[in-house]
């Protein structure tokens, strides 16, 4: 690798146990196998000193359950000849998702990917946030690499399916996504240059956003 290159309550007796987890079994039921035909996704807007013009691009899989995003030039670095504000980078998505009248979707799960080489007390941070248009609700996720590290790094979001944030059905509603890296030069030699990239040379190296599909009522 070299320069960046491209988210119980106890019942207190058997009836009311038995009122909680009924609705709760019938909710799971709806959740659908894989993810509806006619889905399309595309950029709306893309901005961050990570995700330059040209450097982003997404790709739905072949069966809708999820989409990746991949990026060419997202890296974060201290130390050397670095610049001062290449500590952190950053990249915020908007994006349109067509979904086929009468379904709707949460993002369930994602998974991150990149590169890290960091000097000994150099640490790193990877984090991430997404929410629909006009949504409070935000999901926000961090992830530390601590040095010394010269390795591929990954890490997982996971929503527990009691805590999934659906569209608003029959809503359009853009999504967008916030990501952002981070190298703490610490104590660490500042001759030596540390960095963490969430890229690859040969675009291998994707972040994918697993959905969780279900019909609107």
């Amino acid at each position: 690798m070299r320069k960046g290159i491209a988210i119980s309550a106890a019942a207190a007796a058997l009836a009311m146990t038995a009122a909680t987890v009924a609705p709760a079994a019938a909710a799971s039921e709806q959740l659908l196998g894989r993810g509806p035909k006619g889905v399309t996704i595309e950029i709306a807007t893309v901005n961050g000193s990570g995700c330059p013009p040209g450097s982003t691009a997404i790709a739905l899989s072949e069966d809708n359950e999820a989409f990746t995003v991949t990026y060419s030039k997202y890296i974060a670095q201290a130390g050397g000849a670095s610049n001062p504000i290449d500590f952190r980078k950053n990249c915020q998505i908007n994006m349109i998702v067509h979904v086929p009248q009468g379904f709707t979707y949460a993002i369930s799960s994602t998974d991150y990917r990149g590169y890290a080489s960091l000097q000994k007390g150099v640490s790193a941070t990877q984090l991430a946030s997404y929410y629909f248009q006009g949504d409070s609700r935000t999901r926000q996720f961090s992830h530390p690499v601590p040095g010394p590290y010269n390795k591929s790094w990954q890490s997982s979001d996971k929503v527990d399916v009691s805590q999934l944030v659906y569209k608003a059905c029959g809503e359009e509603r853009n999504f967008n996504i916030n990501t952002e890296l981070r190298v703490d030069q610490g104590d660490a030699d500042p001759k030596k240059v540390s960095f963490i990239a969430m890229d690859s040379t040969d675009g291998s190296i994707k972040t994918t956003y697993h959905f969780a599909w279900k019909p609107c009522p």
